[in-house]
């Protein structure tokens, strides 16, 4: 038996449309290591200068494939980082070191985000190598205490922005979900503060129907309809922002929504301080969505067995939908 961890697996549309490799950013959330501590590993790997535009964040700049950034995750504790401290009377003092306060308060409660820039694929497995030294530095993930709601998300960028291509990957991914969810083994902290809401039902029946191909505008407009949030586990926001920013913000002006040419994938936990823990396991995982949404065949087939399951009613307790998954439509050995 062959006990050698994983590989990486790579998806089967490695380019984008204009020919250029595509690119993936990651997000981790931890604790039990300080912003200074983690910005001066991360900078000395890849030889980058650290700058501070606020006491709660650092920006490391150098790396050909943009920014890393290291934070507080809190927009309002951000907010308080980038304003001078008080200075000058006593109460200026007194108003400085309550803010103080508030940051080291925050510090202990809030998770630090590392996030990447958007890395090409072959540049993934430095994430992994980054995570274990981040472990062997102290840092803390989901399992470590009750309230730790820490993710990992990916940001794959799209191969294409065809409606099509789109849509497929929405399908593949509604049809995967339970089967994704159940290997994720969401921590409860995440699913009770609602950060990677399921779907709902009748969004899921309209987008997996096999006749359900629409142009890009109707994509976007069914989506938001039915979820005009961030909270799911694949949002879609900040892609659909992307491509056309004026009917997203006609439904959300949520600020946090960011436009960029990705999928946001946020389901996975952040496991960090787990022995033999990276992100190969949810990476692959993922990789079943894309390589779903690329056989036109054999999604079809998925979503129609899909439909034909929800349909069951009270049968589905009987007949699991990630078994049948595993047995008649993924192309891995989930074992």
């Amino acid at each position: 038996m062959d006990d050698s961890p994983p590989a990486m697996v790579m998806p089967p549309r490695q380019q984008t449309a204009e020919g250029a490799q595509r690119r993936v950013g990651v997000e981790l959330e931890m604790n039990g290591i300080d912003l200074d501590r983690l910005s001066t590993l991360v900078a000395a790997r890849g030889g980058y200068r650290i700058e501070q535009p606020g006491r709660c964040e650092r920006r490391l700049t150098g790396d050909p494939a943009g920014d890393w950034v290291v934070e507080l995750d809190s927009q309002w504790i951000k907010k308080i980082g980038r304003e001078p401290r008080p200075q000058g009377d006593e109460s200026a003092e007194l108003l400085g070191s309550a803010e103080d306060a508030l940051i080291w308060m925050a510090e202990s409660l809030v998770p630090v985000e590392l996030v990447s820039p958007p890395l090409p694929l072959n540049r993934l497995d430095e994430i992994n190598e980054l995570i274990h030294q981040l472990r062997e530095a102290g840092a803390k993930g989901t399992s470590d205490r009750l309230t730790n709601a820490f993710g990992m998300q990916f940001n794959p960028e799209i191969p294409d922005a065809d409606s099509r291509t789109l849509c497929a990957y929405l399908k593949a991914f509604l049809c995967l979900y339970d089967w994704m969810n159940e290997r994720a083994q969401v921590n409860l902290t995440r699913r009770i503060t609602t950060y990677v809401d399921p779907f709902p039902a009748d969004y899921v029946s309209l987008v997996t129907d096999p006749g359900y191909w629409p142009d890009q505008a109707q994509l976007i407009d069914d989506y938001l309809k039915h979820n005009p949030t961030r909270n799911r586990a694949l949002d879609m926001l900040p892609l659909f922002r992307h491509l056309d920013e004026e009917r997203v913000l006609a439904c959300t002006q949520d600020p946090l929504i960011k436009a960029r040419p990705t999928f946001h994938y946020r389901l996975p936990d952040c496991r960090i301080d787990e022995p033999d823990w990276d992100m190969t396991e949810a990476w692959n995982d993922w990789l079943e969505v894309e390589k779903l949404a690329a056989d036109h065949e054999r999604l079809q087939g998925c979503c129609k067995a899909y439909q034909q399951w929800q349909q069951q009613g009270l049968g589905r307790l009987l007949d699991s939908w990630p078994r049948q998954l595993e047995r008649d439509w993924l192309q891995k050995d989930t074992a």
